[in-house]
């Protein structure tokens, strides 16, 4: 999120046979021995090529049942954590091959562009979410 309260998200397909895409935020999988906290500054580093510091306590939280017919789990958990930067345009170099046939756009979104969208994003009630940390900035 940059200090104006917008949030970088991708536009990616979902990981099944749907063609289903939607606008997500940036991140991914904890890898083993990583915390969630690891991850979000790994994926922010991956997925966008800055290096970034999230503030170690997640904004929000949930445990979900994977329905993607790809899959291979059926049970998640998401931590979503919360980083003040400047915008900045993401570089695409450390994706993975999939990440670049998946992800198909990016922009920076503010609370009330969601609102006012006709595209679909995750999580659903992410402008909530955008509006409780702008206090954090």
């Amino acid at each position: 999120m940059d200090p104006t309260g917008s949030i970088l998200m991708f536009k990616t397909a979902a990981p099944d046979s749907s063609g289903y895409s939607r606008w997500i935020t940036p991140g991914g999988g904890v890898d083993g021995g990583e915390t969630h906290a690891e991850a979000a500054v790994r994926e922010l580093w991956e997925e966008t090529g800055q290096h970034l510091t999230p503030h170690p306590i997640p904004v929000w939280t949930y445990d979900f049942e994977v329905s993607f017919d790809q899959a291979d789990h059926n049970r998640g958990h998401a931590e979503y954590f919360f980083v003040a930067t400047e915008r900045f345009e993401p570089v695409s170099t450390y994706w993975t091959p999939e990440e670049h046939i998946d992800v198909t756009a990016w922009r920076w979104w503010s609370a009330l562009e969601l609102e006012g969208s006709q595209e679909p994003f995750e999580p659903n009630h992410l402008p909530t979410l955008i509006r409780e940390c702008l206090p954090l900035l």
